[in-house]
């Protein structure tokens, strides 16, 4: 009998774990969705070797299905209009043993989300772990793979959080900032990987470890739905960015993957070219695309076969669960270029149809304008047809950099040159659907400062800014571009991303107050809030039409323009004073008799010839 005893003991941990449910993923639903059906993924040990039943009204198990993984089942449920909130029992059972995990329905509230931008808004982009640290006690945890936190190190993490953010949305406000978007607020439970001969973390967000966890380094899932809630409170919305193509390698997927067909599998490893032009060449080769879409971005973010219909299910309803869940407004894309395009008109499908008002926009950097328009909406006849309705408009901004560099040079009033350039890439917008939702920029985590890039002349800067804030599309600013930042991505993309002085406990310098900024830096803070202001009240600029005329001399001039009023940009990019007759626009300026300049307060009396100085965009409201 003690024989028979010892043995059941010495069993014990193994038949407990024999058969068992850890995760559920998504880790819960909601009753009234407008699409009543919801896939979940059940994981534990030889879970997939369970027969499943649900026993909760209103709640139908109409499919069970495994892969070649026995630690995964797939449950396809429908909630029908009767299902309540509650606890629903999803059973078990193998054997002898029956196992029991409860899953979560949960009543819809009426929080705002889903209310998308638009060319009204203006959207500000932050990494959190780099604008303010509200609270240091989350700043590292010894049981991540990365516990490091070092605001001496540029690679590691600095603390920046969701309190912090918090704590300045009045900052942001004022400022005339609408729309808030952060770099993915997701866990990223990453090792430091070696990138370029320096072990960096994943501070960026861009390596999920674990979709339905919002880093606790950045304060939870609470800290986020709370940060919604604040932001939602003062008017301003946030935007959430998504990253579909791929994972981090430390993944709890990845470290146990359900098939091996969940990731894209080559014979050696393969990164992806880079290349956009394979895919929309029509000449190109069936393995140059692969590669381009197939190929792994780099070896430590593991590449997502978005064909296999399970990691499909997987990621669109993550991206329903977190506009629920959080209430966001709207939808940035990561590499969008790499994803499968008909898993993304799936995606962007779900979301639309659940969010009627909800933006999305995707990440593709490309050069061309056809290359551009290929993953949103457009009137090209490609053999693929994108619904994405939004896109960034990288191909503005090159054009609007590449003029900016030229400005008070001789290049400025070349055949091509100058604000040539800008003009050139608007006139060709013939080619989207709608080009006023395009999410327009001139610097971002990416790329160098924005203030660098011009030499740090702040009249090229104030032209820029200029052109971002009142030309067509939906205007997204970089952090700390309005306080003067700077920096190349030399030696690393570090240097672009340093903290925002004032955000972190200990700073020296308090640059979210204008007791902190220099002179110059709260000039440059003070010309951004009062054309940032400026376009919120006036729907010339938020929702106008745009007409350009052909620049002539150095000398671009746009109007926006509505049944309310008219906008007129006349932009200088010579470095002499230039007198501007005005006759030639008299297709927008008959009526108007005087004007006042928007960003100085001045009234111009006469318009039959304005005055412009050098290196500098006028923007003026016309009256009669």
């Amino acid at each position: 009998m003690m024989k028979k005893l010892l043995l059941l003991w010495l069993l014990l941990p193994l038949l407990a774990s024999a058969q068992s449910i850890t995760r559920v993923n998504p880790t819960n639903w909601w009753v009234g969705m407008k699409d009543p059906h919801v896939q979940l993924l059940v994981y534990g040990p030889r879970a997939g070797s369970l027969t499943y039943t649900v026993n909760y009204p209103g709640v139908t198990l109409t499919k069970a299905s495994t892969t070649e993984n026995p630690n995964y089942a797939f449950l396809d449920l429908t909630i029908g209009p009767e299902a309540k909130p509650g606890q629903v029992a999803l059973v078990g059972r193998g054997g002898r043993r029956t196992v029991t995990q409860k899953w979560e329905l949960r009543a819809r509230d009426n929080r705002p989300k889903g209310q998308g931008v638009t060319q009204a808004d203006l959207i500000y982009l932050a990494m959190p772990d780099r604008f303010a640290n509200g609270d240091p006690k989350n700043d590292k945890f010894s049981d991540l793979a990365d516990p490091n936190a070092d605001r001496a190190n540029p690679f590691y993490r600095h603390g920046g959080d969701l309190a912090g953010a918090a704590q300045r949305l009045n900052y942001l406000k004022d400022l005339g900032v609408t729309a808030v978007w952060f770099t993915p607020v997701i866990e990223n439970n990453q090792p430091l990987t070696n990138e370029g001969g320096a072990m960096r973390s994943a501070y960026h967000g861009y390596g999920f470890t674990d979709h339905y966890t919002v880093d606790r380094r950045l304060g939870g899932n609470e800290a986020y739905r709370n940060f919604v809630q604040n932001a939602h409170n003062l008017g301003l919305k946030v935007v959430q960015d998504a990253v579909y193509n791929h994972v981090g390698i430390n993944h709890w997927l990845v470290k146990d993957l359900p098939s091996k067909d969940w990731l894209h599998q080559w014979p050696t490893y393969t990164n992806t070219s880079y290349r956009q032009q394979p895919i929309t060449d029509p000449h190109a080769a069936q393995i140059d695309r692969l590669v381009t879409t197939d190929g792994w971005f780099v070896p430590f973010l593991p590449d997502l076969n978005q064909q296999n219909p399970y990691v499909a299910n997987f990621l669109i309803q993550h991206a329903l669960w977190s506009v629920e869940m959080f209430g966001v407004d709207a939808w940035r894309i990561d590499t969008y270029m790499y994803n499968d395009q008909p898993f993304m008109n799936r995606c962007n499908a779900a979301l639309l149809a659940e969010y009627p008002n909800i933006h999305i926009f995707g990440e593709s950097s490309v050069t061309s304008i056809v290359d551009q328009a290929y993953y949103v909406r457009n009137k090209i006849d490609f053999p693929f047809k994108s619904n994405q309705p939004g896109g960034l408009d990288f191909v503005l901004e090159n054009a609007m950099l590449a003029g900016l560099k030229e400005v008070g040079t001789p290049a400025a009033t070349g055949w091509d040159g100058g604000a040539q350039k800008v003009y050139q890439a608007l006139a060709q917008d013939a080619v989207y659907q709608d080009p006023t939702r395009l999410v327009t920029f001139i610097d971002n985590h990416d790329h160098n400062r924005f203030l660098s890039e011009v030499g740090e002349d702040v009249d090229r800067f104030k032209m820029g800014l200029t052109w971002l804030l009142t030309t067509r599309g939906i205007p997204s600013i970089y952090y700390g571009t309005e306080i003067l930042m700077k920096n190349f991505k030399d030696p690393s993309d570090a240097e672009v991303r340093r903290d925002f002085p004032g955000g972190f406990p200990g700073d020296k310098e308090n640059k979210f107050t204008a007791a902190g900024r220099t002179t110059a830096e709260n000039d440059a803070f003070n010309f951004v809030r009062t054309l940032a202001n400026y376009r919120k009240t006036h729907p010339a600029l938020s929702s106008g039409q745009l007409m350009q005329y052909l620049p002539e001399n150095g000398l671009y001039v746009y109007f926006r323009y509505d049944a309310t009023g008219t906008v007129l940009v006349a932009t200088n990019t010579t470095d002499k004073p230039a007198a501007l007759p005005t006759a030639r626009f008299t297709e927008r300026m008959s009526g108007f008799t005087k004007a006042q300049n928007v960003l100085t307060g001045e009234s111009v009396a006469d318009l039959s010839t304005l005055q412009l100085p050098a290196k500098t965009a006028v923007v003026l409201e016309l009256g009669k």
